[in-house]
């Protein structure tokens, strides 16, 4: 039986890509897919209707368990994945990880992936593996699409195309693959434009939230015998796109991707080597999208970011299993200037020439255990070394922050650091209808260089959006992280669930803290300049311990041949060990329960998502509770034809006024919500989406 979904999740990836196909540790969720399943497995995998969400990929994976998704701007958003986000989930874009633009993080990894153009998302439940990098949480690999080789010398082309459009925001989408290939040669190119207006709320217009997006690219392949040599190119090309968390709203980000990789495929053996290259050269101000201030006040800020990576695994028969050997290296180099554009005397060097290094290597072996159970076990070792060159500030700039500059110049300025990785995940199947599967980890995380370089107070944080002016402490030390899960899958005839129950404990986990021993006494050079910025009372980068635990599952029943029940329940704990309080912006526990008939070429799903307040907040972050809410969905599908397929989805149907907790709080004086609330959920919104793959 052959169904047809615009968007559809697979419990036990049922629908993934054959690599990944029966790996039981991995939830995929696969774009404007076909999809051919048998009629026994069909009932066990909770689709995930196009959501109405906009343009960011955050909110389509939050619908997974255990994820969550943090609105910092349209094209800004962040996910989270039980407890964890930011640079503590390893995020890559076809494999390929690289740093962003930005200070405060207005180009998340997923902001270059447009979803017109992702084939699919790959999470790790739980832990990333090893052979995948290094990363604190979770990880996530948004796969684009690209073209395939053929099985002949003929020529064959391809057309994966969508086109979308929803109201809230006035917005529409277009994108996709044009695609040519044959046995040995495969090109393809990849096109994406995204464009909306301020978003709609049942109490007015959230002024400054439109976006504006355009992505192009080209990539080839070419194969004979053992040896395949690929190449993709892409360009990312944002506008102005409104950003109310922070205190500045995105200009532009102009950035340049590259990505070559060769294997070498000996049968039992694999070589792969890679190579990856990116360039971002983005601007934000203070005026374009919000109220000006006096020109004495009006900013724009300049970040440039440039990575480099290499990597090499060799892949052989070893132990009964498969042995991986990888080594691979990253360099970034950051730079950000502030400036008055009205007064060229004025500027600060507030990052500069900012340059990360990380060197590693890491052994994996995957195979059968013993008492039949499977394992995916390694361990990676990595070399950091991070250094920052003099700043600088202009003629115009006031004493205070000379002066901090000046002292920052003095400073010890180079870090080096090693850090050790190792993740165990392992499963077997009981019996046919139930699979055990537990994993145990220990895993590290590097202080990013805001964290590290920040010596002016500013409210660059990589993404927190809390309001408060942060400087950086050079001497962090790296996160370390004892992890332990264990769940299972169980699928019957009529029915499916996976729980999972996971625990993390942190040490020098990164958090703000008070800048010194007397909050709110300004007697520091760093707490008069903060002052003089509106926030006596800065926070520090430093060190602190934590604890992050917490459930979630999925489950479905089918209720008859047509009616099933899918849900996803999430609730996830996060707090400070050393002390009394909460870690900041950690999702309610949530709810969301959808109701689908299903039949021939089309379905229909009605969705509730009931969401919990959310009182266990974070005093050093200032951070405010949120009361719970619920609300409506509606989404339906339909295969007009072959390859072409068109689905409609309708949003918060009862216009319901709701806070999301994980939304940042309004710096945008002009909106309809006051400076400091949390910004509002999205009104009612209709949405369409046509897809057509020849």
């Amino acid at each position: 039986m052959t169904r047809h979904f615009l968007v559809s999740t697979s419990a036990l990836a049922l629908f993934a890509a054959p690599a990944a196909a029966d790996h039981p540790l991995v939830d995929i969720i696969t774009i404007h897919s076909h999809t051919t399943v048998h009629d026994t497995t069909e009932v066990l995998s909770p689709e995930t209707l196009p959501p109405n969400a906009g343009p960011d990929p955050a909110a389509l994976i939050a619908r997974l368990p255990g994820a969550a998704a943090i609105g910092n701007g349209a094209l800004s958003g962040q996910l989270q994945y039980r407890g964890m986000f930011g640079s503590r989930i390893n995020i890559r874009i076809d494999g390929h990880a690289f740093a962003s633009g930005g200070p405060n993080l207005m180009d998340p990894p997923l902001h270059y992936a447009p979803l017109p153009l992702v084939e699919r998302f790959e999470l790790d439940r739980g832990l990333s593996p090893v052979s995948a990098g290094p990363g604190l949480g979770g990880g996530l690999n948004a796969v684009l699409k690209r073209s395939e080789f053929g099985d002949s010398a003929d020529f064959v082309s391809e057309l994966d195309w969508s086109l979308g459009a929803r109201s809230v925001d006035e917005s529409y989408s277009a994108g996709g693959l044009t695609a040519i290939a044959n046995e040995n040669w495969r090109v393809h190119a990849l096109y994406s434009i995204e464009n909306g207006g301020d978003v709609e709320t049942p109490r007015g217009t959230l002024v400054g939230t439109e976006h504006n997006r355009l992505v192009y690219g080209v990539g080839a392949g070419w194969r004979s015998g053992a040896h395949e040599i690929s190449l993709d190119l892409r360009r990312s090309e944002t506008g102005e796109t409104g950003n109310p968390p922070f205190a500045m709203d995105i200009r532009f980000f102009d950035t340049d991707i590259a990505r070559l990789a060769y294997t070498l495929d000996l049968g039992d053996t694999e070589v792969r080597l890679h190579a990856g290259y990116s360039d971002v050269d983005h601007a934000m101000t203070n005026f374009h999208l919000r109220p000006a201030p006096p020109a004495m006040r009006q900013r724009e800020t300049f970040a440039y970011a440039t990575s480099r990576s290499l990597g090499a695994e060799v892949e052989m028969d070893a132990m009964g299993g498969r042995l991986t050997l990888g080594a691979d290296r990253s360099r970034s180099d950051h730079d950000v200037t502030i400036t008055n554009p009205n007064n060229p005397d004025f500027f600060l060097n507030s990052f500069a020439d900012i340059d990360v290094k990380r060197t590693g290597v890491f052994v994996e072996w995957t195979g059968q255990g013993p008492l039949g159970w499977s394992s995916e076990m390694g361990i990676r070792i990595d070399s950091h070394d991070a250094m920052g060159a003099p700043a600088s500030t202009g003629t115009a700039v006031p004493m205070g922050p000379s002066m901090l500059a000046t002292g920052y110049n003095n400073s010890d300025r180079n870090w080096s650091d090693g850090t050790i990785d190792a993740a165990g995940r392992f499963w077997r199947e009981l019996s046919d209808t139930l699979t055990a599967r537990f994993a145990l980890a220990h895993k590290s995380r590097v202080p990013g260089y805001v964290e590290r370089f920040a010596w002016l107070p500013t409210p660059a944080s990589g993404g927190l959006a809390d309001g408060n002016t942060y400087v950086g402490d050079r001497d962090l030390v790296p996160e370390t992280a004892w992890i332990a899960e264990a769940g299972f899958d169980w699928q019957h005839d009529r029915a499916y669930a996976r729980p999972t129950v996971y625990w993390r404990e942190i040490d020098n986990y990164i958090q703000g803290v008070p800048f010194d021993d007397t909050p709110g006494v300004i007697n520091s050079p760093v707490e008069m300049v903060s002052s003089m910025n509106g926030d006596p009372t800065p926070l520090r980068f430093g060190n602190v311990d934590a604890r992050i635990y917490g459930l979630d599952v999925d489950f479905g029943y089918r209720l008859s041949d047509h009616w099933h029940l899918d849900g996803v329940v999430s609730w996830v704990r996060g707090e400070r060990r050393d002390i009394d309080d909460n870690l900041y912006r950690i999702a309610p526990p949530s709810l969301r329960l959808g109701a689908t008939y299903e039949t021939g070429d089309w379905y229909a799903t009605l969705e509730g998502l009931m969401v919990g307040e959310q009182d266990r907040i974070s005093a050093s972050n200032s951070e405010q509770a949120t009361d719970g809410y619920a609300i409506a969905n509606a989404y339906a599908g339909w295969a007009i034809g072959d390859g072409i397929t068109l689905a409609l989805s309708a949003e918060n149907l009862l216009d319901e006024d709701y806070e999301q907790h994980l939304a940042g709080y309004n710096r945008n004086a002009a909106s309809v919500v006051g400076l400091g609330e949390r910004l509002p959920g999205s009104g009612r919104s209709i949405g369409l989406r046509l897809s057509i793959q020849r």
